[in-house]
């Protein structure tokens, strides 16, 4: 089991954090001694998972506040009120998402569901708390990504599934293009001589509720998709406890490194512990990384501030 080490006195803001990863992130996070900001969609939902990591961890410092990565808008306030209320951010836990949802959803300002919450949304967040994250004295912001971003492609004509829509294609898009985001900023720390670590992970093989919330879009009914119901059981899998090991690594371990990629180590690297992941080849070509950056910054109207740094 890996050990996250002291966090007093830093303070992290994770996305997702009433479920899955993001929530077992927030609780060893907070065990640690950090402050951790829930950034959650449904904020009744973030409280009941905060209720739930108090009765484990007391005297966690934890706060619930609301963020919708779906809608750009709603990410722009929550950047927005953290900045005016916080003077630094020393973690950014990239870590929400949505999965595999069964027909063609669009967010709030018209991108594709996956590709707007997994990407986009995430990507908007991460430039907007910037100046926030720079002012810490060894920042770091942290993306999970997926073992699917080894079959995914851009698909620069149509990154919003406007033709053709396929469910699992357009999720494995939004999984490499959270790598490419996690490279290219770690490519401009380096550049520009920021004190800032960019980092990725993947979960591997790991039983929460993203199979299902993600298909049904949170409602009740399980919606899994036939696939994953016929190959689940055949494939080894894991523990929300371990599944999180990698996302932590990255955020938290003295040996991590600028731009890199943690995942299990285990059978065919769906469980275990972590280990360096290899990235697939595409989310290592620097120019589509910078394309991908500039695709980003004209889709969301979201760029890097001139005197950033």
């Amino acid at each position: 089991m890996y050990v996250v080490p002291d966090q007093t006195g830093k303070l992290a803001v994770v996305t997702g954090a009433n479920s899955g990863t993001g929530k077992e992130a927030t609780k060893r996070l907070a065990a640690a001694g950090a402050q951790v900001v829930m950034a959650v969609r449904t904020v009744a939902k973030g409280e009941a998972a905060r209720a739930e990591i108090l009765a484990e961890v007391p005297g966690a410092q934890l706060e619930v506040r609301r963020v919708d990565l779906a809608d750009l808008a709603s990410v722009r306030e929550f950047a927005d009120g953290l900045i005016a209320d916080e003077s630094h951010l020393d973690l950014l836990v990239n870590n929400a998402g949505v999965m595999h949802p069964p027909k063609r959803f669009g967010t709030a300002d018209g991108f594709e569901l996956q590709f707007g919450s997994n990407f986009l949304g995430p990507f908007a967040l991460t430039v907007r708390l910037l100046p926030l994250v720079l002012a810490a004295p060894a920042p770091r912001v942290v993306t999970m990504s997926s073992g699917t971003a080894n079959y995914g492609r851009i698909r620069w004509d149509d990154p919003n599934w406007q033709q053709r829509y396929n469910p699992f294609l357009a999720y494995a898009q939004s999984k490499l293009a959270d790598l490419m985001l996690s490279n290219h900023l770690a490519k401009l720390a380096t550049d520009r001589n920021w004190n800032l670590l960019s980092a990725a992970a993947h979960p591997g093989y790991t039983r929460t509720n993203l199979q299902t919330a993600g298909a049904s879009l949170g409602s009740n009914r399980s919606s899994e998709p036939f696939i994953n119901r016929i190959l689940g059981p055949l494939l080894p899998s894991q523990e929300v406890a371990q599944g999180t090991e990698p996302l932590l690594f990255a955020a938290t371990s003295p040996e991590a490194q600028q731009g890199a990629y943690y995942g299990p180590s285990g059978r065919f690297h769906l469980v275990g512990p972590v280990e360096l992941a290899k990235a697939p080849k595409r989310s290592r070509n620097e120019s589509d990384n910078a394309r991908l950056w500039s695709l980003a910054e004209s889709l969301t109207d979201v760029a890097l501030p001139a005197k950033v740094g």
